[in-house]
């Protein structure tokens, strides 16, 4: 696998357009972290690290708003073959700030809002909404 962070993303996309209620994702302390904001700013219900399989998993549980995923849309700004790393004042807003942009910084993985509060910018991972 060349990029796991894909992966990650494009499994949450598969599982929302198949109506799935939980998807299982291989283990990585980044993909942990981005779970993690997912769960915070509501677009995913839940997150588990299952430690039963001989490889680490992370389970996560999609929330639905009636019959609609929360998650619209995840977009992928950087990729191996080019990487996109913005200053905190020039980190873009994702639809207009009603979703969410996670940025890896060196303060760790954070949404846009937190990095500009926090004054850092850094590599701009995706775009959730």
């Amino acid at each position: 696998m060349s990029d796991p962070i894909s992966n990650f993303i494009i499994s949450i996309k598969n599982a929302l357009l198949a109506r799935k209620e939980t998807v299982v994702i291989p283990y990585s302390k980044l993909k942990e972290s981005m779970a993690g904001i997912l769960v915070r700013e509501g677009y995913v219900a839940e997150v588990s690290i299952d430690d039963s399989a001989p490889f680490k998993q992370i389970v996560l549980t999609l929330k639905y708003v009636g019959k609609m995923p929360a998650v619209t849309e995840v977009r992928r700004l950087s990729k191996p073959g080019r990487r996109v790393y913005a200053p905190a004042g020039q980190i873009p807003k994702a639809l207009g700030g009603y979703g969410i942009t996670i940025v890896s910084t060196n303060k760790g993985i954070l949404t846009d809002k937190e990095a500009r509060q926090q004054n850092v910018g850094g590599e701009l991972i995706c775009q959730v909404w």
